[in-house]
């Protein structure tokens, strides 16, 4: 008869063995830790909110995100405003992308170069401004405009959901879409919120159009305090019956912005009974700095009223592109 731990190792795939095996001591511990803690998490009733700063897009975690989101690994995400438009530009511009592995040896003439072709570079690889751009401004502003015309009003992720769910995509995908993780996110209208949508690429189109008169009330698209009132609602409604995990990728402002409700809920609305975050990760490559957010260790959080001294915290001084797949292939199972 299998022990307990065999048992276990039996049930997983080889990835998971894989860090079961090796990934034993600092960093690589750290990992496993996490997932290990993000299973039980879920085991025990919890739900996880996941928060995507950076490129993780263009990155295409959309690879293993969208599968944790349809397997209800994830119930909740805050992304910044290019993590959620750079999920489409992949879907239907990813023929057309082109990646630059030297890219630390370019210098300003080869920048400008990338520019001259509307090369759009983060890192090493390219956007295409005509595919992938100013392909889904065309099809979102009619969203905008409806919207605008009906009087109505809609977030940044309700307008990309309306986009996929009208077809008009369909005909333009240049990956499978099970591999878009906004396409999994809109098949379980997954709630999420889009703090600072303004800096996007679509934000910024918007706000042209708003001055070029094409969209006539600026307030058609829902921003900032708005998702943090439907943040506040969506917590007080969830952790009481359900803890909630911050699995954190990155800083700034996708982190930031939704760990700061429970304090809110307590301090300024005086909603004591609301619980803390259960579970906290962390992947970042952030020097560690009290001075710094994202470099901040999970402690300091204690003092803000954001997680308590008993939540399990975890922190991965890695790069994420590294870290979360593994992560997400181990609570897959994979």
């Amino acid at each position: 008869m299998l022990g307990c731990g065999n048992l276990l190792r039996s049930m997983s795939g080889p990835i998971s063995q894989f860090i079961d095996h090796h990934y034993r001591h600092f960093n690589a511990a750290a990992l496993r830790d996490a997932a290990d803690g993000y299973v039980r998490h879920l085991d025990q009733g919890g739900v996880m909110f996941v928060t995507l700063a950076g490129a993780m897009s263009t990155a295409e975690l959309g690879l293993s995100l969208a599968e944790m989101i349809r397997r209800d690994k994830v119930h909740a995400i805050t992304c910044t405003g290019a993590n959620l438009e750079e999920d489409v530009f992949n879907l239907v511009a990813h023929d057309f992308y082109e990646r630059v592995p030297h890219y630390r040896d370019l210098t300003p003439s080869d920048e400008q170069a990338l520019l001259d072709r509307h090369m759009n570079r983060v890192t090493d690889t390219c956007i295409p401004e005509m595919e992938a751009m100013r392909r889904i401004e065309a099809v979102v502003l009619e969203e905008w405009q409806a919207a605008d015309r009906a009087g109505e009003r809609y977030f940044p992720h309700e307008f990309m959901y309306k986009i996929l769910r009208s077809g008009k995509l369909a005909g333009s995908f240049q990956i499978d879409p099970k591999n878009s993780w906004l396409m999994a996110a809109c098949e379980k209208n997954l709630p999420m919120f889009v703090p600072g949508w303004e800096d996007a690429t679509l934000g910024n189109m918007y706000s042209g159009h708003c001055i070029s008169g094409d969209v006539k009330n600026v307030h058609t698209v829902r921003t900032g305090i708005e998702y943090m009132i439907e943040l506040a609602d969506w917590y007080t409604r969830t952790a009481p019956a359900s803890p909630v995990g911050f699995f954190q990728i990155g800083g700034g402002i996708a982190g930031d912005f939704p760990i700061c409700v429970v304090p809110m809920l307590h301090q300024d609305l005086q909603r004591d009974s609301i619980p803390l975050w259960a579970y906290f990760c962390q992947i970042s490559d952030s020097t560690t700095s009290y001075g710094s957010y994202s470099g901040a260790v999970p402690n300091e959080k204690i003092t803000w009223g954001k997680l308590g001294i008993s939540t399990p915290k975890h922190v991965i001084e890695s790069d994420a592109t590294i870290v979360a797949p593994l992560i997400f292939a181990k609570v897959l199972g994979w």
